[in-house]
């Protein structure tokens, strides 16, 4: 009975070593090295989606730093200015922010309409203001869609790499627990040492495929809900831009009635004066 025992323990020990990976193999590594060419072409390719994956995400976070960095910037800047032209010339320094961004698109329409209006001599006629802030609202809308359509570039590969990598994973997993049957049946033998290895490379697969879909899931997740914020910023920014738009348009339009009134009584004393130089010519 305990030469039976150890025999088989001997024979388990051996199996088990000869799947252990060799004193010059390095573990996973090695499993990889000595997996099969669809496993290795499917790990070679979720390799490649999740060295693309973490470019993406590095990139991404440097550009969301640099973007609300700015727009904390040029915020402050709105706060502090009380004339729009300073904050149009600091547009260009602080280009990548979506605030700066809003601002330089209404701005640039608010110009364009203003200068066709008066070419029309319709300035300061009744529903020009209305006119002025539809357009410019409408320039502004335009502006967060494409600042939106901007930031959200190369998310949808962390969304398609997320949902996709765990089945390509998959397939390597059902590959390899193919192998490993094909093996049984060539060597007529379900022992250790021949199912072990196609298993193996088959959780590999599965592992790497994992490894890949998990960072694309979150990073996806987080990128969107900050692109969520600043939208919100965006529109919340162009209400206070219009706002304060009108509030200028008003007091223009104010100041130039009061200039008008001003004129109109002016040439009305002027005319008195003339008639009675004239009525005092005749009675001389």
């Amino acid at each position: 009975m305990i030469l039976t025992i150890l025999a088989a323990t001997t024979q388990a020990t051996a199996e088990v070593a000869e799947v252990l990976p060799t004193p010059g193999g390095t573990g996973i590594l090695s499993m990889v090295i000595h997996a099969g060419p669809v496993v290795q072409a499917i790990m070679a390719g979720l390799l490649s989606l999740s060295l693309v994956c973490w470019g993406i995400i590095v990139a991404k976070t440097f550009q969301f730093r640099k973007v609300n960095r700015e727009s904390e910037a040029f915020a402050d800047l709105f706060i502090r200015c009380k004339s729009l032209e300073p904050l149009h010339k600091e547009c260009d320094r602080l280009r990548e922010g979506h605030l700066a961004h809003i601002f330089r698109i209404g701005y640039a329409e608010l110009n364009r309409v203003s200068g066709l209006l008066e070419s029309k001599r319709l300035k300061n006629t009744e529903g020009h203001t209305d006119m002025l802030l539809e357009n410019v609202d409408r320039a502004i809308q335009g502006g967060v869609i494409s600042k939106r359509k901007r930031l959200q570039r190369m998310l949808s590969f962390l969304a398609t790499t997320g949902s996709t990598a765990p089945f390509i994973g998959l397939f390597g997993t059902v590959w390899g627990i193919m192998t490993s049957f094909q093996d049984i049946g060539m060597k007529g033998s379900a022992n250790l040492a021949v199912v072990a290895p196609g298993i193996s490379e088959a959780l590999v697969a599965t592992a790497m495929g994992l490894a890949a879909a998990i960072p694309a899931v979150v990073a996806y997740n987080h990128f969107s809900n900050k692109i969520q914020v600043i939208e919100d910023d965006m529109l919340q920014f162009t209400s206070d831009f219009l706002n304060r738009l009108k509030t200028d348009l008003m007091c223009e339009t104010r100041q130039d009635d009061e200039g008008s009134e001003t004129l109109g009584i002016t040439r009305e004393s002027q005319s008195l004066c003339g008639r009675r130089d004239e009525s005092s010519l005749q009675t001389g």
